[in-house]
């Protein structure tokens, strides 16, 4: 089956998950008014922002895995998620509440803690002089357990009720009113799209290796530069809006890559619809499996993503 009709095939189940989703689970018995308003301030917003979000996380964990040479890495290898979550706890734990430019504290403080990774990870780059992918990758782990260990404190000093509230915070949630969030978050999903779109070329070189890279005439290290920023802040803001949500930067890369192959100017359009279609499918899941009470959508990415990431590692060893 050629890439093109592969790509139609993924655009379809992205486009059906988004007008089948906001129907399913609607109480017959609800008038059709509350059943209108329903769709249109709640459903539907919440179908889009979970698209653009897995979306989003689906492009960021791809764009890892061809800097970084590794099938594991994820969006949040180099701890901007963690960073996020510290942002959050802190904020949380301290019992703030305000808003900034039409943003929450929450999202502010996760945001910047998210920044702040990001902040120390460069500064460290900068500090070795170079920009490896052993220093990236060592460097995010550190930051991922060292904010973890700052995080699990705060729950620990905080009260029950703030403890609860920063544990539902990490366990990831699409639950929105009305488009503000989405409106939020669009323009780092997209500006974060068209820089890989744009660096297509450059990243199926970097999948071959650096010295084919560069004998190509591809700036190695401006390029991972530019991805490792962009990809970081577009992370930073999901992390933010939606709390971490895991493992679909892991699996909807690979899984494309199984359907449509390893060229980047297929599979960037492949992974973009299909993450969005998967993380639109979860978020249905999360909300309908124990209705009218729901599952953090974090709960069912991990569910699915830890047998995963054990299926990666085996057929890995398998293949060395």
């Amino acid at each position: 089956m050629k890439p093109s009709l592969r790509l139609t095939l993924i655009t379809i189940f992205g486009i059906a998950t988004i007008l089948i989703s906001p129907m399913l689970g609607l109480d017959a018995q609800v008038s059709a008014d509350i059943q209108q308003k329903i769709m249109s301030e709640i459903r539907i917003p919440r179908v889009l922002f979970a698209f653009v979000a897995g979306s989003g996380l689906a492009l960021c964990g791809m764009v890892f895995q061809a800097m970084f040479h590794n099938p594991l890495a994820t969006p949040f290898t180099l701890g901007v998620a963690s960073g996020a979550s510290l942002g959050a706890a802190i904020y949380v734990s301290l019992g703030l509440s305000f808003s900034f430019l039409g943003i929450n504290g929450t999202s502010f403080a996760a945001f910047s803690g998210a920044l702040l990774a990001i902040s120390i990870v460069y500064s460290i780059s900068r500090f070795r002089q170079g920009f490896s992918t052993e220093t990236l990758l060592l460097t995010g782990v550190a930051i991922s357990f060292f904010f973890s260990s700052l995080i699990l404190f705060t729950q620990y000093i905080s009260n029950v009720t703030d403890s609860f509230r920063i544990l539902r915070w990490l366990m990831g949630e699409l639950s929105i009113i009305g488009y503000r969030d989405l409106m939020q978050l669009l323009p780092f999903v997209t500006f974060c799209t068209a820089v890989i779109l744009w660096l297509g070329r450059e990243l199926n070189l970097l999948m071959a290796g650096d010295d084919i890279a560069i004998s190509r005439g591809v700036a190695v290290k401006q390029i991972r530069y530019i991805l490792f920023f962009t990809t970081s802040l577009c992370v930073g803001a999901i992390v933010a809006l939606c709390g971490p949500i895991g493992f679909i930067g892991m699996m909807v890369p690979h899984i494309c890559r199984l359907i449509i192959g390893t060229d980047h100017r297929w599979l960037t359009p492949a992974t973009l619809m299909f993450g969005g279609g998967f993380l639109v499918v979860c978020d249905t899941i999360s909300r309908l499996i124990i209705a009218p009470a729901e599952i953090p959508v974090g709960v069912i990415t991990t569910l699915l993503g830890g047998p995963f990431f054990l299926w990666l590692l085996i057929r890995s060893r398998s293949r060395s």
